[in-house]
């Protein structure tokens, strides 16, 4: 029985029990200390913040805790039952998990075409589908960020009145592109993003602009990722162009040129297939594992029977249940992909460093009722679903394969989404549960909260209540269907919270993995 098999269920109660064999309660609401906790014959010690852990029974020191029947930690000490769990009293420390590469695999079972869904998207020529269109503009170096940024603040809404069928123009800027190694995976890995936001399906046209002197140099990132320039790839470099105010200039005429065609399109019905979905959470909480992001995987369970493409990321917050990964692996060869990604962050890239993946999550998270990284990773991996793994991707390389795969990213998500929408996202849903706001151009984000205090209060902000799973009025199911119908709506053109505030303007962000120098 999956993860997700066992949380789809209508909630009641003051607390919830996840699966037979834990020995943790969930609070569902706050818990008064001395109050009898129905159907396990125990009292509450202290007051329970909701979504906070309740031990069930007496743990002795270095027992397994168990959530959803998965080790979230060891007991610091001896625990009698009724005993609040959190970070001061559960430990962090390695154990040994059982990879037990695809035994769990089972081919995803299409629906056939004919009962597939479809939505209103932008054709491109070469066949693929838009969700949204901009005019991009995407600088090579840090240098050149200021003429990117003023050239596409020119375009106002009120410039842009006569274009009703392009979404805005977009800017593109980063803190590096020289300064670094001028070969090798750093410079790789900046140019394979740059080029999946130049190639990317929701941008029309675009102007690539340099600074001239810098390391990112446009002929090398060009020739790299097999990009030529014409009609709608257009890039030039500031020193040639003749300084700042000449470029801004150039740049805004040369958009300006461009708006007519980026506006000649329409929308028309086109499969589902073509959504192709970034997961990401992030100011997570207790009931992370309990509402959105099951529901979420729900939705990509849809999404994927309907030939789509779910991607999930953020390596670190998959640390601890990478393993209910790799049961599920295509093949032995995508399995060790998973596990060499897992290594590399261990072993190399963050040895020695107080990293989420070494232990301990972010104030917000612990705030909300997460002990440590594996209990947060035992939600966050919830969003990709049931289905099997198909592929594991490097960051920000294309995303070529169907149904559910894995992209190598940090968890931070202006970070990690980036990498995804560079393979070619082009819908980002996010699960929180303390309120993260987030956008990110030129993809719609579509913000889903855990539960319905936080989303009354943030409602300016949030697209989805997954709250109601927990009050009772919707099952995970229920929840899973109106996200996977919220997701075509938007790629139809449905604006979501973020896009009608302008958040995403400023999240493009690509992972920098190399020295400065």
């Amino acid at each position: 029985m999956s993860l997700i098999d066992l949380a789809a269920k209508r909630l009641n109660g003051p607390v919830i029990r996840l699966h037979p064999e834990d020995n943790v309660v969930v609070a569902r609401i706050p818990v008064e200390a001395g109050a009898v906790i129905p159907g396990e014959n125990i009292l509450a010690r202290e007051a329970v913040p909701a979504g906070y852990k309740i031990a069930t029974r007496a743990l002795r020191k270095g027992e397994p805790v168990l959530k959803y029947n998965v080790i979230i930690g060891f007991a610091a000490e001896d625990l009698p039952a009724g005993t609040m769990l959190h970070g001061h009293n559960i430990i962090f420390t390695e154990f040994d998990r059982d990879y037990a590469i695809g035994v769990d695999y089972r081919p995803l079972e299409l629906l056939p075409e004919a009962e597939r869904a479809s939505f209103l998207g932008i054709l491109r020529e070469d066949g693929r589908v838009a969700t949204r269109n901009y005019i991009g503009i995407v600088s090579t170096v840090n240098c050149s960020a200021t003429v990117v940024q003023s050239i596409a603040d020119h375009f106002t809404p009120e410039r842009l009145a006569g274009y009703p069928n392009v979404d805005g123009v977009a800017a593109f800027t980063h803190q590096t592109g020289c300064g670094m190694e001028l070969s090798g995976e750093p410079m790789q890995l900046l140019r394979r993003t740059l080029a999946g936001y130049i190639r990317h399906p929701n941008i029309a046209a675009v102007l690539v602009i340099g600074l001239g002197c810098e390391r990112n140099q446009i002929a090398g990132l060009m020739e790299e990722q097999g990009l030529k320039g014409g009609p709608k790839l257009i890039h030039y470099s500031m020193q040639e162009m003749g300084g700042t105010r000449r470029s801004i200039e150039a740049g805004i005429e040369k958009v300006k040129s461009l708006l007519p065609a980026a506006n000649a399109v329409a929308r028309q019905p086109v499969p589902a297939s073509h959504i192709m979905v970034g997961l990401q959470c992030g100011g997570s909480d207790g009931f992370s594992s309990i509402t959105a992001n099951p529901a979420l995987g729900a939705a990509m369970d849809i999404l994927t029977r309907h030939g789509g493409t779910a991607i999930l990321s953020e390596t670190p917050e998959i640390y601890g249940v990478e393993h209910t990964l790799t049961r599920r692996a295509a093949s032995p060869a995508v399995a060790r992909k998973l596990i060499e990604r897992i290594r590399w962050w261990k072993d190399e890239y963050t040895v020695g460093r107080d990293t989420q993946i070494n232990g301990i999550v972010s104030p917000g998270n612990q705030a909300g009722g997460l002990a440590n990284i594996f209990e947060k990773s035992l939600g966050a991996s919830m969003k990709g679903g049931t289905g099997p793994l198909m592929e594991v991707y490097r960051y920000a390389e294309p995303v070529t394969v169907p149904g559910f795969v894995f992209m190598d990213s940090p968890g931070f998500d202006p970070v990690s989404a980036t990498g995804q929408i560079a393979g070619g996202a082009n819908v980002v849903c996010f699960t929180t549960g303390r309120g993260s706001m987030f956008g990110c151009k030129p993809v719609p984000s579509i913000k889903l909260a855990t539960n319905t205090p936080m989303f009354r209060r943030l409602e300016e902000d949030m697209d989805i209540n997954c709250g109601e799973i927990l009050d009772g009025t919707a099952s995970l199911q229920e929840m899973g269907q109106r996200i996977f119908e919220e997701i075509l709506r938007v790629a139809s053109g449905a604006r979501t919270k973020s896009e009608d505030l302008g958040v995403g303007r400023h999240e493009f962000a690509p992972w920098n993995i190399g020295i400065t120098g």
